[in-house]
């Protein structure tokens, strides 16, 4: 009995305590006032631990999702805060017009880069159908940043809107374009466009970004430009388009026009995308510290690919200092003209294919500044033929030994055939007596090939020279409309392998030309009996003679 009555005491006392405790508990709850202030904290310390410019963001996204239903759930979570970008009234496929007497560009709100550059004015800058050429159109180019974000996005600027504003300092007109996060935090590109002028001021920076980028890696911009196709015969213009670069202090190299090709080098200063006779370059006062090249050759063949001629790509690392992107460049969108180019100092006039070593220097200080000259008070035609016939006076000290050395050769002629036929037997008895009459009679046998090779560099700077003058370009002549393009007198109905599918005429009339020079400078010395053992051949070189270019 006595066990049973514990048992009754220990229920009852566990009751009491139990009801203690819920009425402990029940008079402890914190008010609505006391919550509410604990809601108000919490939330305070969750913004303090996220960057500002991210909780701005949401809270103007939230207000803009509320009155428009612009801004999805969905876009906050794939691009965070570059998400405001989008409530922005600039958030649309709108351009803005940067334009001067020599130059057009339109800069897209949507990845903020050059949509369309067409080159103005000048008769020189249009195509064979009169319109005006455009270097970029209908998508061909894309320029891009590759961002990522503290908590890992990628994001691409070309996919977002920046917000444009243009204003002018001076005769200059500026450009920024802004991609935001917030109201004071940004991506920035800015355009100066100067009067007269295929050169742009160009920059990159941010503001504000330190709290949303990863800022621990350098930023990949990527640059691409597909060309197309401006002159007559595009696989001559696709021989001439080629990817060139700057390098290590000066140093110039290019990828292979003919073929596919990638290549990597260190401390770029400038990248080119160098078409026939108009190039894009993208210049850096910061050399990149290594930047990824690839052309792509779009010309397999030249009756179907008649719209592109090449796809380039430069992949370039933008490094951050101090948390921030800083970087002044250029872009240059104009003629591939040596004096254009080399008017601006920035090594620009290497774009031009003038020839490697001797045959460049003759190109640089002799042929431009002579061909300027003509060309300035004469039309290009004529310009042409008065420039051949000053090279070939120049020249003629040189050809006079040559063609004295001919004479010479020519009256021994019947002793060198009495000889050769006295000692037929005996080939080293000939050489000998053979020797022994030029030497009696006064004549080096090397006379008529030095003065040939002497000749040389000039003939190959020649071939260099007219190709790339810009100025030759829609310049007519006779019945030729374009000097720097084949001309046709009369289009084949059917394609000849290695020719073409026209008749041109310049070519025909210069074979003439040159044969009619032959005959006039040696004479019938080409019918004489084989050469002495020992003996160079006699060569006559006559090159300076009425340019053409032919569609091979």
């Amino acid at each position: 009995m006595e066990e049973k009555k514990f048992d009754i005491k220990s229920l009852i006392g566990f009751t009491l305590i139990f009801g203690i405790l819920m009425w402990m508990m029940y008079s402890n709850q914190p008010t609505k006032e006391e919550l509410a202030e604990t809601a108000k904290k919490e939330q305070a310390d969750k913004e303090a631990k996220t960057p500002k410019s991210v909780t701005a963001t949401t809270t103007q996204l939230v207000q803009k999702t509320d009155s428009t239903g612009k801004i999805s759930q969905e876009a906050l979570s794939k691009l965070g805060a570059f998400a405001y970008a989008e409530t922005l009234p600039s958030a649309s496929n709108t351009t803005t017009l940067l334009a001067n007497s020599v130059l057009s560009l339109k800069i897209a709100n949507k990845g903020g880069y050059i949509s369309e550059a067409t080159i103005l004015n000048q008769e020189q800058f249009k195509k064979g159908s009169g319109k005006a050429v455009q270097i970029i159109k209908d998508n061909n180019a894309n320029f891009n940043l590759t961002l990522t974000t503290k908590d890992g996005k990628v994001i691409n600027t070309k996919d977002l809107y920046f917000e444009p504003k243009l204003t002018k300092e001076g005769k200059n007109q500026v450009l920024t374009m802004q991609l935001k996060t917030g109201e004071n935090q940004f991506l920035e590109y800015r355009y100066v466009m100067k009067e007269k002028d295929h050169m742009l001021e160009f920059s990159i920076r941010t503001q504000g970004l330190e709290n949303v980028l990863n800022t621990s890696k350098p930023t990949d911009l990527e640059w691409n430009l597909k060309t197309y196709r401006n002159e007559k015969s595009v696989s001559y213009e696709n021989r001439y388009t080629e990817l060139t670069y700057e390098f290590d202090g000066g140093k110039d190299d290019y990828l292979n026009a003919t073929s596919d090709n990638e290549d990597t080098a260190e401390a770029v200063t400038y990248v080119a995308f160098k078409q026939h006779f108009y190039t894009s370059v993208l210049l850096t006062n910061t050399p990149f510290k290594k930047v990824d090249f690839k052309s792509d050759n779009l010309v397999d063949d030249e009756k179907v690919d008649t719209v592109f001629t090449k796809n380039f790509t430069a992949k370039m690392p933008l490094e951050f200092k101090n948390g921030a992107l800083n970087y002044d460049m250029n872009m240059y969108y104009g003629p591939t003209d040596y004096k254009t180019l080399s008017a601006y100092d920035k090594n620009l006039d290497e774009l031009v294919s003038l020839g490697w070593g001797v045959f460049g220097w003759i190109n640089m200080f002799i042929f431009i500044p002579l061909f300027g000259l003509l060309s300035g008070f004469m039309p290009y035609g004529f310009a042409i033929i008065i420039f051949t016939v000053l090279i070939k006076i120049a020249m003629s000290p040189i050809t006079y030994k040559s063609f004295l050395s001919q004479a010479k050769m020519k009256v021994l002629k019947p002793e060198i055939a009495e000889l050769g036929e006295k000692f037929k037997n005996n080939p080293m008895k000939k050489q000998q007596e053979t020797m022994a009459l030029y030497s009696k009679a006064g004549v080096n046998p090397m006379a008529g090939c030095i003065p040939a090779l002497i000749q040389l560099p000039f003939m190959y700077a020649s071939f260099q020279f007219f190709p790339s003058a810009f100025d030759l370009r829609q310049k007519s002549f006779l019945w030729a409309d374009d000097l720097s393009s084949y001309d046709s007198i009369y289009k084949l109905p059917f394609n000849i392998p290695f020719y073409g599918d026209h008749v041109s005429l310049f070519p025909i009339l210069a074979a003439i030309a040159i044969f009619f020079y032959m005959k006039m400078t040696t004479g019938d010395q080409a019918m004489q009996a084989p050469q002495q053992e020992g003996m160079p051949d006699t060569v006559s070189y006559t090159h300076l003679t009425l340019p053409t270019n032919r569609e091979v």
